[in-house]
């Protein structure tokens, strides 16, 4: 599988009862595939996870396919704390009829590199699907080091791996030693970085409530080789990667955001909270609205 574009991590709307909003679900799939975007990835960080039941996750995956009806690949988070339980999900993403996996190491248990190659070797027999690797060491507690890819990376369904330590120098390590995994952007203040590094897709959460700007950004980068036009549209992106990135509160901004645009999202799930600070808010808003503008500006020049 070629992954090409900008593949958003899908928010999950709850009710005010913090039951999933499958409605709002709906509306918030197809807004995404109208606004371009190139694929979706249900059951990542962004959905939350870690904070639904198995019925739940096992049900998104099956109604987010019959939404999606082939409009777009759908690629399904099967991650799970208790690692036994993932080449579960990845049986069940299957069935759904999930096109690729998304795949990191299991928090909290700090498997050696050897154990995770054979996690991740398993669900990949389990599922016999593409999998993208995730490498994510901020939320997970390890790296997927160099130990970790010589395994995996010739492996033929190990196709991709989503780099989110924010450590420039894995993305050197990446594209020059193992060029046979597809670079995906996971570091939204690196976006620019990873495309001059021969990046082809980027998984944002930022489409979850401002797809235009990120679908220009790669095809300005990613198909038009125009850096100069990146750069103008990465900089009006900026503000909110820095939120994103070191706020502390990143889903809750991403759902705050989201509301500010009239998009479903709900509230967060325990134990997070939502974000009410007024001026916390007032400057989320005012951000999302410059960063708005500005990238209209800089997508209607010539």
């Amino acid at each position: 599988m070629q992954f090409e574009g900008i593949y958003p991590p899908v928010m999950t709307p709850f009710n005010s009862d913090l039951t999933v909003d499958w409605d709002g679900f709906a509306r918030l799939l197809d807004f995404l595939i109208e606004q371009g975007v190139h694929g979706l990835i249900l059951g990542g960080t962004t959905g939350e996870f870690y904070a639904m039941t198995r019925e739940e996750r096992i049900e998104q995956f099956k109604r987010g396919k019959e939404i999606i009806a082939g409009r777009l690949p759908m690629i399904a988070g099967v991650n799970a704390l208790n690692a036994a339980e993932c080449p579960d999900y990845a049986r069940a993403a299957r069935d759904a009829g999930a096109d690729a996996l998304l795949v990191a190491a299991p928090p909290y248990s700090q498997p050696t590199q050897e154990e995770l190659a054979a996690h991740c070797l398993k669900i990949e027999a389990a599922s016999g699907l593409p999998i993208m690797l995730y490498n994510y060491p901020g939320r997970v507690g390890m790296e997927m080091e160099e130990a970790f890819l010589d395994l995996v990376a010739d492996h033929k369904n190990i196709v991709a791996i989503k780099e989110a330590s924010g450590d420039i120098n894995r993305v050197h390590l990446l594209a020059n030693n193992y060029p046979n995994l597809q670079l995906s952007i996971g570091a939204e203040d690196q976006a620019l970085e990873f495309f001059a590094w021969g990046a082809r897709s980027w998984v944002s959460p930022i489409p979850n409530f401002l797809p235009m700007p990120v679908v220009k950004l790669y095809e300005a980068c990613a198909l038009e080789r125009d850096f100069q036009k990146g750069r103008r549209l990465m900089e009006t992106l900026m503000p909110i990667t820095t939120i994103l990135e070191r706020s502390g509160k990143y889903l809750q901004s991403i759902k705050a955001a989201a509301r500010f645009f009239d998009l479903p999202a709900g509230p967060v799930r325990p134990p997070l909270q939502d974000l009410e600070d007024e001026k916390a808010l007032a400057d989320l808003h005012q951000v999302l609205d410059t960063a708005q503008k500005s990238a209209a500006e800089v997508i209607g020049a010539r």
